[in-house]
């Protein structure tokens, strides 16, 4: 059975050019051109992918976006943003987008990101992971534990609710913790190797991950090495890192 993805673009030559090389590629391809009936679809059907424009009449793709979220939905989803729009990629990262491709773009690029993003749901991209620790391990770091085989963590005992690639970012970081890891081993473990995206992705999720890991700073936090990337700190006087 094909893999269904749904398109929610109002501009009706791009709709026409998605939908014709999508399905050329053996896709299910549906399309809607208004934001509530592309919101209504989305949240009613299920689909393996949704490429969303942020610009819609009706319902705008971010208000789209974070109220699929916000109900629990985890299809992955693609926003297409105007050219240097930075402020709308980074406001649709944070939302909730898993990739995003700028205006105007090449057939080759969309087929490129949309087989990056499959792959990854797919599973077909397999996890690196450590041979001396189990997937299945809980992780636990001063006040922090992570459950990898849920997806759920706790700081101080209270759950705190991430998106699926924080969460990945967040294992990532503490199964080195003190390791000062780089922007391009962030892209690589959590988004692919093949990911062709920007590194302020890498950016835009640690700065919404150092938000949610406000509760208890003192316990652990994420440090930024200037030009370098990120480490997970934890304050070894209040709890030291160990498996489960």
């Amino acid at each position: 059975m094909p893999q269904r993805l749904l398109v929610i673009e109002d501009e009706p030559t791009l709709a026409r050019l998605l939908s014709y090389n999508l399905t050329q590629e053996g896709y299910d391809v549906t399309v809607e051109d208004h934001g509530t009936a592309g919101y209504e679809r989305a949240s009613g059907e299920s689909f393996d992918l949704i490429l969303l424009d942020l610009m819609l009449p009706g319902m705008n793709g971010i208000d789209i976006l974070s109220k699929l979220r916000a109900q629990g939905i985890v299809t992955p989803i693609i926003i297409l943003t105007a050219k240097n729009a930075e402020e709308e990629v980074v406001q649709g990262l944070k939302s909730g987008a898993d990739d995003y491709i700028t205006k105007p773009f090449g057939v080759s690029e969309l087929l490129a990101r949309v087989s990056a993003v499959m792959r990854r749901v797919s599973g077909k991209n397999e996890e690196i992971i450590p041979t001396t620790q189990s997937s299945a391990s809980t992780i636990s770091l001063g006040q922090l534990e992570i459950f990898p085989e849920k997806y759920e963590v706790t700081l101080g005992g209270i759950s705190i609710n991430l998106r699926p690639k924080e969460f990945e970012v967040l294992l990532y970081l503490a199964r080195k913790p003190g390791v000062v890891l780089t922007r391009d081993d962030l892209m690589n473990e959590v988004w692919g190797f093949d990911y062709i995206g920007g590194q302020r992705t890498v950016d835009v999720h640690v700065s919404s991950l150092r938000k949610k890991l406000e509760l208890d700073p003192d316990s652990v936090h994420i440090d930024s090495i200037r030009g370098v990337g990120y480490k997970l700190v934890v304050n070894k006087k209040k709890s030291t890192p160990h498996l489960i």
